[in-house]
């Protein structure tokens, strides 16, 4: 008797110490990510490295051999950009997830996910309660939707781990990335969430653009961590003009 019940405190006690080793990191694998979950705080690069974008239809290409960048290869003094960021303008869609993916939050419900954007504090509806993508924005209807910066968005899991959204009728006035990409109103833009663990989350993004594209492409693939809180990151018009005005045309027209 004495001998079975020392036997079972021994195999309790060897329990108790690997449970405590497993509690502080001792080799555990980790744990899987709740189902269905992207709530909470995802942080990225400012200006995530984008992928090569299709070939241009004669449209688009018109459109982006007039834009003026302050990024990258074609890159123009500020005070000579036409980029709407310039001016505080919205980002729009979908250069919101393209470009500034520094911080997002989602905020989950029965009828919609809403991601929260820290640049410029914005903020996306994305519609979970089965209703259709819109077909005729911008249309001659009295019934056609108007265009909107950040499109009309809807969403629905794919699995436990992917979350699908799919999002159209982004206003032209925005450019597609900080490039001077362009987007028609038409435009189908697809992101992918996918939950790897707990702590990384994997988003895709691909663009269907039959009149600025020759084809869809996959525009971005980012690996986002798990953050506590978003921060105040504002574009405030009085305080962009004064650096125009200052800043940027005197040293334009500086020698």
């Amino acid at each position: 008797m004495r001998a079975s019940m020392f036997c079972l405190a021994a195999i309790t006690l060897a329990g108790a110490v690997a449970a405590t080793g497993q509690e502080r990191g001792g080799g555990a694998a980790p744990a899987s990510p709740p189902r269905r979950d992207l709530s909470g705080v995802w942080l990225g690069p400012a200006v995530p490295p984008l992928e090569p974008a299709a070939p241009m239809t004669a449209r688009g290409q018109a459109l982006f051999d007039a834009a003026k960048p302050i990024w990258g290869p074609r890159a123009t003094p500020v005070a000579e950009s036409n980029d709407p960021l310039v001016t505080c303008d919205p980002l729009g869609f979908p250069r919101a997830v393209l470009h500034e993916i520094r911080g997002m939050e989602f905020v989950q419900s029965p009828a919609k996910v809403v991601q929260l954007l820290q640049y410029q504090r914005a903020f996306r509806e994305i519609w979970t309660d089965g209703r259709p993508l819109p077909t005729d924005v911008g249309g001659s209807s009295p019934q056609s939707l108007d265009p909107k910066s950040y499109g009309y968005s809807i969403g629905r899991w794919v699995d436990a781990a992917t979350f699908l959204v799919e999002t159209t009728g982004a206003a032209e006035t925005s450019w597609g990335d900080e490039y001077g990409q362009p987007h028609g109103l038409g435009a189908r833009i697809e992101e992918r969430y996918r939950r790897i663990d707990g702590n990384t989350l994997e988003m895709t993004v691909t663009i269907d653009d039959q009149e600025m594209y020759q084809r869809p492409f996959i525009a971005l693939k980012q690996m986002l961590v798990r953050g506590k809180e978003l921060e105040e990151q504002l574009c405030i018009p009085s305080v962009a003009q004064r650096y125009l005005e200052v800043v940027a045309k005197p040293a334009s027209r500086a020698p």
